[in-house]
């Protein structure tokens, strides 16, 4: 038995019970701490700072993006602070270990025009086009990560009232506002389409389902987006991600408080919100020349 296993499964119990956290980041969390264990010939309790980082570099050399380096680390130094905090250690050697430099590098939006011939190529002769139709608008009117879309619950839809219960990261909940069209469009799928599948057990209480009656998977709605994107020649690399950026961006550009829309996208901290709504230097240039006091003195 590897010397390594009792503290991967004490870490992963910490992770679940008491960080609560999705079943896919506490994978991801795993999958950090094992490279770890690969790249080293010893106990984690006798790792120092200078192979910690040796190991980050190795990850550099294999010419993995800053990015992922950068999420392994974090892997590994959350799986650090847990060894300090059950004892097991009395020193943190990750804690000094420094991650590549990130640049800002913002993700493909969507112009509003795009989303419109997304959806108008969505072949609504088959019922999972209605189904396809509802999940894109959803996913950009509401502004979804692909885990709440796919957890949507029909008994948390108030279509009446205009808002959807969503449960985001940490079983955080947030009220989503729906808009009249969205709401028509899940409507249709529901009652015309979902009303005629057999639900399997268990299911009954997802909105979206695929055609055996179960919910969707995170991969099934990847697929969707990047066949519709290849239906029309995008000429861009999305993902379901991309209409949630896409939807903040445009709520900034115009004119949302960025408070509401942090609430909007669940973001725990407004530094998170200000990294997914980029805005373009012309629209910037237009609002200070526009409300900056200085701005309108030197006008009069």
């Amino acid at each position: 038995m590897s010397a390594w296993n009792s503290y991967i499964t004490g870490f992963k119990s910490y992770l679940k019970l008491e960080r609560s956290l999705s079943q896919n980041t506490i994978d991801n969390y795993i999958r950090d701490v094992e490279k770890l264990e690969a790249f080293s010939d010893s106990s984690p309790l006798n790792l120092t700072t200078d192979q910690i980082s040796s190991f980050v570099q190795s990850l550099a050399e294999i010419e993995m993006s800053a990015h992922s380096q950068a999420r392994i680390l974090s892997g590994i130094k959350a799986f650090y602070k847990f060894l300090i905090m059950e004892d097991y250690i009395t020193h943190n050697p990750a804690e000094l270990v420094e991650g590549p430099k990130l640049g800002r590098k913002l993700p493909d939006t969507l112009s509003i025009e795009e989303i419109d011939h997304l959806v108008a190529a969505i072949d609504l002769s088959s019922p999972e086009g209605h189904r396809n139709k509802a999940i894109i608008e959803t996913l950009y009117s509401c502004g979804l990560r692909v885990s709440e879309l796919i957890n949507m619950q029909l008994s948390e839809c108030y279509f009446d009232e205009g808002f959807v219960r969503i449960r985001g990261k940490g079983d955080k909940q947030r009220l989503v506002p729906l808009s009249s069209s969205t709401s028509k469009y899940i409507l249709q799928y529901v009652t015309g389409v979902r009303n005629t599948l057999t639900i399997q057990k268990g299911h009954e209480d997802y909105v979206f389902l695929n055609r055996r009656g179960k919910q969707l998977t995170r991969v099934m709605i990847f697929t969707i987006v990047k066949r519709l994107a290849e239906s029309i020649s995008l000429g861009k690399t999305i993902s379901p991600h991309t209409f949630r950026h896409s939807f903040a961006t445009h709520l900034v550009e115009g004119g949302a408080d960025l408070r509401a829309v942090q609430e909007m996208l669940g973001h725990a901290s407004i530094t998170t919100t200000e990294i997914y709504t980029h805005l373009d230097r012309s629209y910037l240039a237009e609002a200070i020349m526009s409300f900056h006091p200085r701005s309108k003195k030197q006008d009069k």
